[in-house]
């Protein structure tokens, strides 16, 4: 005898169909695929680091920096809960500082350099100090004027004493095979098209003896804290001629700076890049870099995309343990391949720097040279692969960039603290740190 199925039975059949179709369905076209964000060493090896060790130049350490400090704003140097250069606030805007750093006039003004990424010893080691007591923030700076000079000068970055305002710059380089160096730059090979463009830098981060220094088109150009060069006492080395960097006749070079430091290895994509900034694009841009400390430590990036774009850009995540042997040094075995486990879609265009503790996204907005800039908060996120939501905003100064977070409490227990961040404009420049709301 056939048996008719209750009312309540047929209510429930279509529900569990769609669930049995969802189960079976793609992934929705917002999802990301973790593959694109697989990251490998250069094919290098350990060559670079190599060229590195065999400059006969003498070593520096971070200490001999910060006890060489050479530059400091001729105004306000540092202020405590504002602004030090307040130009760099737009008008009516509420910026929550902690602290600010301003740089001198020349710095401040110049349209030959841009600052774009940041960093601090908070990042280094959980318990935020360098050697005897120090807390350096670290800026880089690329060439931006390069249509009205030669050579190109490539990239620097800032040791800043937070306390004082002092700072200086040093020079990164990339070592030749020959014994020379020369200024960094998005292809270091001279025959090609973008050998005369410098390296954006866009986003840096400090981790142990290690900076990563964001490659947009690739993944990380890194640099060893432990292979610093003083040319200043060098015999062979010279602070002279603002237009010689490498090797010249018997003399080491460095567009007058006193400290360079050389490329030891880099991360790349492994997978195709696609069409950028659109639904389709396969690995990201490394706009800029940042850590989370607030569990297992991660590496954060992720892309820029201007508003108009068909996407709004990714972040993502990398445990960053992946990046080093047992011995804490960099992995440069070409055939590793280091994976991240988060990546998203953003909530808004215009993103320059990103941020993530305890599950929120904290996102660096521009709004032009004028606009006053966002700090957005974001919900915690559904899933790993899930587009983020805006929670809150906050004003951030003008144009600000990179994202670092200064975290607050014990280093076993970290709080959120606060997040350093700059402003990249002639005129309007800051280095400074905000309480996020």
């Amino acid at each position: 005898m056939r048996r008719r199925r209750s009312a309540a039975a047929l209510a429930v059949l279509p529900l569990a169909l769609s669930l049995l179709a969802a189960l079976q369905a793609p992934a929705a076209a917002d999802e990301l695929d973790l593959a694109n964000f697989q990251l490998r060493p250069n094919s290098y090896g350990t060559d670079l680091q190599d060229r590195a060790d065999a400059l006969p130049l003498v070593k520096a350490t971070v200490t001999d920096i910060m006890n060489d400090l050479n530059r400091r704003s001729d105004t306000t140097p540092v202020a405590v809960g504002g602004a030090c250069n307040p130009a760099a606030r737009a008008s009516g805007s509420s910026v929550d500082i902690e602290r600010s750093i301003c740089f001198n006039s020349g710095d401040n003004d110049t349209e030959d350099w841009y600052p774009q990424g940041v960093t601090t010893v908070a990042d280094m080691q959980s318990d935020r100090v360098w050697g005897n007591g120090y807390q350096p923030v670290i800026v880089s700076w690329y060439d931006h004027n390069t249509s009205t000079k030669n050579p190109v000068k490539g990239v620097r970055i800032s040791f800043i004493n937070p306390y004082t305002g002092a700072y200086r710059h040093v020079l990164l380089v990339y070592p030749r095979a020959n014994g020379d160096y020369d200024a960094v730059r998005v292809s270091q090979d001279s025959s090609s098209g973008d050998y005369s463009k410098p390296l954006h830098a866009g986003g840096i981060l400090w981790y142990g003896n290690y900076l990563f220094v964001a490659d947009t088109a690739r993944g990380f150009r890194m640099f060893d804290m432990r292979r610093i060069y003083d040319l200043g006492a060098s015999k062979n080395g010279t602070t002279s001629n603002k237009d010689w960097v490498g090797l010249v006749g018997d003399t080491y070079y460095g567009f007058s700076y006193r400290y360079i430091m050389p490329q030891v290895g880099s991360w790349t994509r492994t997978a195709s890049t696609g069409t950028k900034c659109t639904a389709s694009d396969g690995s990201p841009n490394f706009s800029y870099v940042s850590l989370d400390r607030s569990g297992t430590d991660h590496l954060i990036a992720g892309e820029y995309c201007a508003g108009g774009e068909a996407v709004n850009g990714r972040v993502a995540a990398w445990p960053i343990a992946g990046a080093f042997d047992s011995n804490h040094n960099l992995i440069m075995n070409t055939s590793y391949r280091w994976n991240a486990d988060v990546a998203h879609r953003l909530p808004d265009s215009n993103v320059q720097g990103a941020m993530r503790f305890n599950g929120r996204w904290y996102l660096s907005r521009s709004h032009g040279e004028t606009g006053s800039g966002d700090l957005i908060k974001t919900e915690p996120a559904t899933s790993s692969t899930a587009t983020l939501r805006i929670d809150q905003r906050q004003d951030l100064a003008i144009g600000p960039e990179d994202l670092s977070h200064w975290q607050g409490g014990a280093a076993s227990t970290p709080t959120l603290g606060t997040i350093w961040t700059l402003g990249e404009h002639p005129g309007k420049r800051m280095v400074y740190s905000v309480y996020p709301h």
